[in-house]
């Protein structure tokens, strides 16, 4: 138990600093944005289950030679009022330290997509009496607003997407084309619940730096997978100069707004416009970077190779826990 929850404890300092600070600056996940976005996934979760599993397993090794013999000890002496002095002060320390960890996270997660919802549901009262329909197909509706805005609002079969008067004036149709694929690809890839995840992540642990870098590459890496999208139907140089436009436009529109991003999670002090996103200029810029000068994806075998990786990382933890028990 004790080489266990060691083990864990430097997964989870590994996976907390610097593997997520490498992967912030390398330059191949633009090549493979679906990629890169698993490995974030996979280190937020492997990190996570890492640092709870380390304290909880030290926590318990007086008491039980595998994590499920503790559990089962532990519920024993809480369940029947049994004493507790197998516990030292630290071990019942690190039991608190992972019990309340957990509850943080779960609570922030549910309390950010409560406010989410909130901030959605407001939004769409505002919609429904200042927006109006847009003969661009079903879910676009448009605001009377000057300058070049569009960003999309989830929910299911509420979803949609919203231009202002600007946008639809500046834009091309096939310009326009690039801006409603961008948004639809938001929408039908679900990027609002990544969003929400890793916007959580950082509410419940703002200390840490890697929080506020895995968001800022999760909010880059949904927008080049919805750039990606648009590049099926719609010319490089038609999207590029699509983000230019809305850019250029204001990052909140006129109706008042709740702060959103891309999929309607919260962003500090941005409302998402179409392909501009809820991008900050640096990140409208490295989209534009990669569109300019594209680099050949990652090929298979190191496509392969990264989601072997992903993988490995969050089945270590598992088995560090899980396997013990069932073995023993």
């Amino acid at each position: 138990m004790f080489w266990t929850s060691y083990l864990l404890a430097v997964l989870a300092l590994i996976l907390a600093w610097p593997v997520p600070v490498l992967l912030s600056r390398a330059q191949w996940p633009a090549r493979s944005p679906f990629t890169a976005m698993v490995l974030w996934q996979a280190i937020a979760l492997a990190g996570g289950l890492s640092m709870i599993g380390a304290m909880l397993v030290y926590g318990l090794e007086p008491i039980g030679e595998n994590l499920i013999a503790g559990l089962k000890s532990l519920a024993g002496m809480v369940f029947n009022n049994e004493p507790t002095t197998a516990l030292g002060f630290w071990h019942l320390f690190a039991l608190s330290a992972a019990a309340l960890l957990t509850a943080h996270l779960v609570f922030t997660l549910l309390l950010t997509y409560y406010k989410i919802e909130r901030q959605r549901r407001r939004h769409r009262e505002l919609l429904a009496l200042l927006a109006s329909p847009s003969e661009d197909g079903p879910g676009t509706v448009v605001i009377n607003h000057d300058s070049p805005v569009a960003y999309c609002l989830p929910g299911g079969a509420r979803s949609v997407t919203v231009l202002s008067d600007g946008l639809m004036a500046a834009l091309e149709p096939a310009e326009l084309r690039a801006v409603l694929i961008h948004e639809n690809a938001h929408l039908s890839q679900r990027h609002d619940l990544l969003l929400w995840a890793f916007a959580a992540w950082r509410q419940a642990l703002p200390w840490f730096p890697t929080t506020r870098l895995a968001q800022t590459a999760v909010n880059s890496l949904i927008e080049m997978l919805a750039d990606d999208v648009a590049l099926r139907t719609e010319s490089k140089g038609t999207l590029i100069k699509a983000i230019a436009i809305v850019a250029s436009g204001t990052s909140q529109p006129a109706i008042g707004a709740p702060t959103l991003n891309a999929g309607g999670a919260v962003v500090e002090g941005n409302t998402v416009s179409a392909t501009g996103g809820a991008d900050s200029p640096r990140t409208t810029a490295s989209r534009v970077s990669r569109l300019l000068s594209p680099q050949p994806p990652l090929t298979k075998g190191l496509r392969l190779l990264v989601l072997a990786a992903s993988a490995l990382l969050l089945a270590v933890p598992t088995a560090l826990l899980i396997v013990p028990g069932l073995l023993g």
